[in-house]
This record gives C-alpha cells, sequence and structure tokens, in this order.
C-alpha cells in the first residue's frame, strides 16, 4: 500500500497556492510581466488541481463493492490524467500569449516582478515539501506535485528575468522565459498522460512474459500456459488471468498448482490478482496472447 498524502496537507498547499495567487497577480499587473501573471493562473489552475487530488485520493481508497468489484482506485488516475491534460492547456495558453507578447513587447518592472517571483517560489518549495510523500507511489499526486515543480521552475526563471530587467531593458525576454516554462510543463504532463491512458485503456503492463511462461512451466503438473491477459487497476495493481493445460488430476490436485502459480506470480513478479483456468487438452495449441484470428476459430468452434 502505498503511503497517502493527509487531508491536511492537501487543504495547506491549496491554501498557499490561493495566497500565491493573490500576490502574483497583484505584482503581475504593477510589473507588467506576462510570465508573472502566467505563473499566477498557473498556480490558480493547481489549487483546483490539489483539491481535485485530494477528492481523487478519498474516492480511491474506498473499498470493493458488489457494484466496482475492483474498488475505486480509477479515481486517482482519471485525476492524474485530468491534471495532466489540464497542464498541457496551460502550456498551449502560454505560449501563445507568449508569441503575442513578442509582436508587442511591452516595458517590464523587474525589481517587482523578482519580489513576487521569489515569494511565489518559496510557497512553492513548502508545497512541494509537503506533497514530496506521496509523489514517488501515486500518479494522482506526482500530477500535483509536478504541478508545483512547474511552478517553482517557473518563479526560478521569473527571478532570473527580473533581475535581468532591473538592469537592462531587454523586450523579449519576459515572453522567451515564459515560452521556455510552458515547454517544460509539457514536457513533464506528457508521459503521465501517456501512462493514465494505458491504464484506462487496459493495455498490457510491462511484464516478462517469457520468464512468466517458464516459470509456470516450470510448476510440476503443468504442461503449457495459453490466453493470457494481463492489465492494470492503477499503477500498483496487475490483475493477471491465463488458461494451463494441466494433468488430468483430481480438482483438489489443481487448487495447489493454483497456489503454487500465485505464489511465484506475485513474489518474483509482482501480480496482485491471478485468475487461472485448468484445462487438459483444450486450447493447448493456441498461441500466448489470443489474437483476432483466434477469437474467430473459437467463435466458428462454438456455432458448430
Amino acid at each position: 500500500m502505498h503511503e497517502k498524502v493527509t487531508g491536511q496537507r492537501f487543504f495547506a498547499v491549496t491554501i498557499l497556492n490561493v495566497i500565491i495567487t493573490i500576490v502574483e497577480i497583484i505584482g503581475g499587473v504593477a510589473s507588467g510581466s506576462l510570465a508573472l501573471l502566467s505563473d499566477a493562473f498557473h498556480n490558480l489552475g493547481d489549487s483546483f488541481s490539489i483539491v481535485m487530488g485530494y477528492f481523487a485520493q478519498r474516492i480511491g481508497g474506498k473499498s470493493e463493492t458488489s457494484k466496482n468489484t475492483f474498488g475505486y482506485r480509477r479515481a486517482e488516475i482519471l485525476s492524474a490524467m485530468t491534471n495532466s491534460l489540464f497542464l498541457v492547456i496551460i502550456a498551449v495558453f502560454l505560449i501563445w500569449e507568449a508569441i503575442q507578447r513578442l509582436s508587442h513587447p511591452q516595458h517590464i518592472n523587474g525589481k517587482i516582478m523578482m519580489i513576487v517571483a521569489i515569494i511565489g517560489l518559496i510557497a512553492n518549495f513548502v508545497s512541494a515539501a509537503l506533497l514530496h510523500a506521496g509523489s514517488h507511489e501515486s500518479l494522482n499526486v506526482k500530477a500535483t506535485y509536478l504541478h508545483i515543480l512547474s511552478d517553482a521552475l517557473s518563479s526560478v526563471a521569473v527571478i532570473l528575468g527580473g533581475v535581468i530587467l532591473t538592469f537592462v531593458n531587454i523586450p523579449w525576454l519576459d515572453p522567451a522565459l515564459t515560452i521556455a516554462v510552458a515547454l517544460y510543463i509539457a514536457y513533464e504532463a506528457i508521459p503521465i498522460i501517456n501512462q493514465t491512458l494505458n491504464i484506462l485503456m487496459q493495455a498490457a503492463p510491462n511484464l516478462d512474459y517469457d520468464s512468466i511462461v517458464s516459470d509456470i512451466k516450470a510448476v510440476d503438473g503443468i504442461e503449457d500456459v495459453h490466453h493470457v491477459h494481463a492489465w492494470m487497476i492503477d499503477e500498483h495493481h496487475i490483475i493477471f488471468s491465463a488458461h494451463l493445460n494441466c494433468d488430468d488430476m483430481p480438482l483438489s490436485s489443481i487448487e495447489k498448482l493454483y497456489d503454487q502459480v500465485e505464489h511465484i506470480l506475485h513474489e518474483k513478479h509482482h501480480i496482485c490478482h491471478t485468475t487461472l483456468q485448468a484445462e487438459c487438452v483444450r486450447g493447448k495449441n493456441e498461441q500466448l496472447f489470443n489474437t483476432a484470428d483466434d477469437n474467430q476459430a473459437m467463435l466458428h468452434e462454438h456455432q458448430n
């Protein structure tokens, strides 16, 4: 079970982000900095993302029911994907606004820009520290954590820009910083979108199937393995099903084989839930994975 980030921490991070947003909007208007205003709206989005992440974690922790037999863990996956998509949308918006600003440069008050960005950076580091505990174990918390880290990077870029603009007037620097931060935000978010989409589409996890087949066939009484399916409920829980060609034996002996196979799959391959079907000769010539041609053949066999 991965470590949960407490509601108190989510609440504290939300309050910090609301405060940062207000300060940066005021500072952005006063200084004329697009980068600072962009960071402010990014922080506002973070506040919604943090709240969403908290409720997704609460929902994901609910027990299985007759309606949701695998529980509600996918709520955190949906939250992670939504948060990451929102990050990409923000990045596109920031790039568009920065391009517009490049065509119509404005005077920037570098000193105000720098002071407000330093305040934002400190608050972002505090928020990141509060969420760090669960960022390596939960895609949901990781997506929220990346929101905060991207804000921190944005604040660093704004600080550097503020220092430079305090002494030198470079009209394109502020929008250029905005574009750089936006590209970084998208770069961090896209892998999470890919991972969450794979989970939602029930794509196969990264398993060593050759090793799995070899380990199963090494169990005395099992001759072959076919009709394998593997998918993930979330980033931690792998589901696995397979048909086993076994020696003709009593059901009590089959159950012992099941226990051995389940132990191997859990301990060596980190599969948490296994469904096995024992057969003697049925399906013995089938491939490891049931392809479209195999499905058609099986349907034709049943119809006849």
